[in-house]
């Protein structure tokens, strides 16, 4: 009876060490948890008082600025209108600002975003007359990237640059043989005859893709407007400028798209005449960015301290 009451003492004691083993491990798990989320509250506080104290960078006495007008030109990107715009106005704003350059690395985007763009630069330029402004192209400058480019005094390219596809294009796909050949019945209830236009899903009609053929084309002839206003007599007399194609820089200097070779450095030193350069493009705050970056680390830290939390998060995203 005594080794019974001996054995059971032992699973007793041994049942609350346990316990409390796994409760100590259980306060330190959450100890570290809630340190991490203090650590990250004042990692957030401090870069936003760093971004406050910081601010803009401090104007040198006379400069050539700069804005980015990098990637696809879209509301939803860092070559939207409103981040471009906003850039645009503070350099032309300026007090020693002594001309504006805008680099441009886009292969285009939605006309309405250039066409924001193009407008802002021309009440800008208009505003500050006295204020040169100029497209330096980079690698590619095509479609609404050309867009914007056309509303500059001058436009600069390299020789192997890609600038053009003056054009409008509007695509999509067409799944009806894949239907079929799945036994898929498409199902689609509309109140108005063309309310499902253009609809992968159905067959194509005729007067819907007329439709969207003449919708492209005067969008097309917006687009050719705004390069003849911008470009006037430099334009080459050639049938196929506003083709579509796309041409190297050296040529598009000779078809009058572009009017000489340059560079960001070259222009500012040799055309400005204002060799330091001051970029005001809108970029996403430091705070902004460290704020991001804590959040990674400290999901990868929860992760770490409660492994089953981090495998339940995985598996419920999946």
């Amino acid at each position: 009876m005594s080794d019974e009451n001996t054995q059971w003492e032992r699973k007793l004691l041994e049942k609350l060490a346990s316990e409390a083993l796994v409760e100590q491990r259980r306060k330190r798990r959450w100890g570290i948890f809630f340190k991490l989320i203090g650590f990250a509250y004042i990692g957030i506080v401090i870069a936003s008082l760093m971004g406050l104290i910081n601010g803009p960078s401090l104007e040198v006495s006379r400069h050539t600025a700069l804005v980015d007008l990098e990637g696809v030109i879209a509301s939803d990107t860092m070559a939207s209108a409103d981040r471009i715009n906003s850039g645009l106005r503070s350099a032309f704003e300026s007090e020693s600002s002594a001309g504006v350059i805008l680099r441009i690395n886009s292969p285009g985007g939605s006309p309405v975003q250039a066409g924001l763009i193009n407008d802002e630069i021309k009440r800008l330029r208009a505003k500050y007359p006295n204020k040169p402004f100029y497209a330096v192209v980079e690698e590619v400058c095509a479609s609404g990237g050309y867009y914007v480019a056309a509303a500059a005094d001058k436009i600069y390219v390299d020789k192997a640059s890609l600038v053009g596809s003056i054009g409008v294009v509007m695509n999509g796909f067409g799944f009806t043989g894949t239907m079929e050949k799945l036994g898929v019945e498409r199902r689609l209830i509309t109140s108005g005859d063309n309310k499902g236009f253009l609809d992968p899903f159905s067959e194509a009609d005729p007067y819907q893709t007329e439709f969207a053929k003449q919708m492209a084309e005067e969008i097309h002839q917006q687009f050719i407007k705004v390069v003849k206003d911008g470009r006037g007599d430099k334009l080459a007399s050639n049938p196929e400028l506003f083709s579509g194609l796309v041409w190297t820089g050296e040529r598009s200097v000779e078809l009058g798209l572009a009017d000489a070779l340059g560079s960001i450095d070259t222009v500012a030193r040799d055309v400005i005449k204002a060799e330091n350069i001051l970029d005001y493009s809108e970029q996403d705050s430091f705070a902004e960015r460290f704020a991001e970056r804590v959040g990674v680390v400290f999901g990868q830290g929860v992760r770490s301290v409660f492994p089953e939390f981090g495998a339940s998060q995985r598996l419920g995203f999946q």
